[in-house]
């Protein structure tokens, strides 16, 4: 039976993955509680990233809006943006009276036109995608299918993304390190072998704690059949982990949605909480289709980072993002319904 657990406790569960969660303070070393003293806690929140698509009512997407279109609110208060960009573009700096102020990065450091800038703002430019690709007995008669369609997406990233490249049956193996090098993406790709039981939500976890090691815009791309059989995690504590962690989950799935109707309905909760998508491709055609329409996704998404209002909520905190204009009340957002903020001891 699988263990139902905190998103906190799932990414313990599995050793390393708490670091991107849960951080022991070097004053909490220096004076651990006695035996007749209770531990504290404290609600920790730095700048949030929050990435969305905005579509009309025909499913197109809807671009060139200006930060001004949009209002941000954390449970029901209202943010004051930090950053803002568009697709792949580099984001600008929104100042104090509304404005904006160029960022450009040189030689990996972000620096405005005039002064110094803060160097985390490069990570913004581009997007690190982390591919999971399931390798498992079920995905054993279309494994060079999916190989190549993972390869041919790869190939047609923005230039300014980055890639890595993860595998999984019953453990996880890492590719392909984080990297804008498609060739050695690819490389680490075509070493894939087939077989053995699929672990999927714990091979999911793994990936998300090291994508939440990764500043700027990230997403997890999973290519799997579907069914799991040998992890230790629930999915919805990989999808809690990943809502918090704010990394959008993009599923393919070469099953049939009938066939496997828990996966299906597993896939369709987690890609819709963290404010990814998925798609249900059987053929080779579908799952290229597929991929193509998750690098238009990325390539029309928005991007806006604020650090939170005061807020006394140390549970789930829902964000909303509304779009100021008449016309825009027409369109549709998508992005994570929200977030909990870490808690450090």
């Amino acid at each position: 039976m699988r263990k139902s657990i905190h998103a906190g406790i799932g990414v313990a569960l599995l050793g390393a993955a708490a670091a991107s969660l849960w951080t022991l303070t070097p004053e909490a070393f220096a004076q651990q509680p006695t035996q007749a003293e209770k531990p504290t806690f404290r609600t920790e929140v730095n700048m949030v990233v929050l990435s969305f698509t905005v579509t009309d009512s025909k499913g197109r997407y809807k671009n060139d809006l200006k930060h001004t279109d949009f209002r941000i609110l954390e449970d029901g208060i209202v943010q004051k943006m930090n950053t803002f960009a568009e697709g792949n573009r580099p984001p600008v700096q929104v100042l104090e009276d509304g404005g904006t102020r160029q960022l450009i990065a040189t030689g990996g450091d972000a620096q405005k036109k005039e002064g110094e800038g803060d160097p985390r703002l490069d990570s913004f430019v581009g997007t690190n995608v982390f591919v999971l690709f399931d390798t498992s007995n079920y995905m054993y008669k279309g494994f060079v299918y999916a190989s190549d369609a993972i390869a041919d997406f790869i190939r047609g990233l923005d230039r300014a993304d980055s890639v890595a490249v993860y595998t999984f049956s019953r453990n996880l193996s890492k590719a392909a390190n984080l990297t804008r090098d498609r060739s050695q993406a690819i490389f680490g790709l075509r070493k894939a072998v087939a077989g053995d039981d699929s672990a999927l939500y714990n091979a999911l976890l793994l990936a998300l704690r090291d994508a939440a090691k990764v500043a700027g815009r990230k997403v997890v791309i999973v290519f799997s059949n579907g069914p799991d059989n040998a992890s230790m995690v629930a999915p919805d504590d990989v999808r809690a982990v990943a809502e918090d962690e704010g990394i959008p989950i993009y599923v393919i799935s070469t099953s049939d949605v009938s066939s496997d109707p828990i996966s299906s309905s597993v896939f369709r909760r987690i890609s819709q909480r963290t404010g990814g998508q998925v798609y249900f491709a059987k053929t080779w055609q579908k799952q290229v289709e597929a991929f193509e329409a998750i690098r238009e996704s990325l390539g029309n998404s928005y991007t806006i980072t604020y650090y939170p209002q005061n807020n006394t909520n140390e549970g789930f905190r829902k964000i909303a993002v509304e779009i100021t204009s008449d016309a825009g009340k027409k369109f549709r957002v998508r992005a994570r319904p929200g977030y909990r903020p870490t808690r450090t001891f």
